[in-house]
């Protein structure tokens, strides 16, 4: 799946079988659910899903706990667009 295939599909109401949390969490959000995506994100305890619970309480937002979280996916806080954040993320995860 690419990028484009998993914006498409985002006109499903369930994410596609085999996605993992990160990238569910990603496209829960992307679906406006932000308690959903936030659900998988903590059900992800690994580096990933640290990485997409830093971004969710950024969007939030509550800067304090996106930083412990980006703290805890040993990266520095993202400053930029948060739907570039978003994009990059989705790329990232799709490519592993």
């Amino acid at each position: 799946m690419d990028l484009t295939e998993f914006r498409a599909s985002l006109a499903q109401p369930e994410p596609p079988a085999g996605l993992s949390l990160a990238l569910q969490t990603l496209w829960w959000d992307a679906k406006g659910n932000w308690h959903k995506a936030h659900d998988c994100a903590q059900a992800d305890e690994g580096r990933t899903g640290s990485i997409v619970h830093a971004y969710l309480h950024r969007k939030e937002p509550d800067l304090p706990n996106a930083r412990y979280w980006y703290s805890r996916a040993a990266r520095p806080a993202a400053t930029g667009a948060l739907e570039d954040e978003w994009t990059a993320l989705v790329q990232e995860f799709l490519a592993a």
